[in-house]
């Protein structure tokens, strides 16, 4: 995590699109750590907000491309699993894609769009929105907690 930190604006880039793919990786707490080092919040949010989008856009791409052995082994995700979010997700619509920024369940999601061949526009809106959200209350809860210590 230093050197994602020492890379500044773009270890924020990779950091979120790590956390946003099928790696695990934690961007709120190098967006912490930035924030702490005094980066700019609002350009922050704009490299997290990008790199967690590419990231959740490739695990899309992996349901699309039917790579579900991928999933199983990296994502360490039961097939059950993949089934009850692929029955949950039938019929609701790609602007569910909104919440794929919820933890546990937001990569199994994306990757079950991924396999519905949803509207990749609509998703990547959707998800775009709800990742930016995501961001910008992080930035917020940081800054509120920094602003006690000072």
């Amino acid at each position: 995590m230093d050197k994602l930190i020492e890379l500044g604006y773009w270890g924020m880039l990779l950091s979120a699109f790590l956390a946003g793919s099928i790696i695990p990786a934690n961007s709120e707490l190098v967006m912490s750590a930035l924030l702490a080092l005094g980066l700019s919040p609002w350009k922050l949010i704009i490299f997290a907000t990008i790199g967690n989008l590419l990231g959740g856009v490739s695990c899309y791409y992996m349901g699309y491309l039917g790579k579900m052995k991928w999933v199983y082994k990296y994502m360490k995700v039961k097939p059950e699993k993949v089934e009850k979010v692929h029955h949950f997700l039938e019929g609701k619509g790609a602007w569910l894609a909104f919440f794929v920024f919820l933890p546990f369940v937001g990569d199994i999601m994306i990757v079950v769009f991924g396999l519905m061949r949803s509207n990749i526009l609509i998703v990547t809106i959707a998800m775009a929105i709800g990742k930016l959200l995501k961001y910008i209350v992080w930035m917020y809860i940081t800054v509120g907690v920094i602003d006690l210590f000072k």
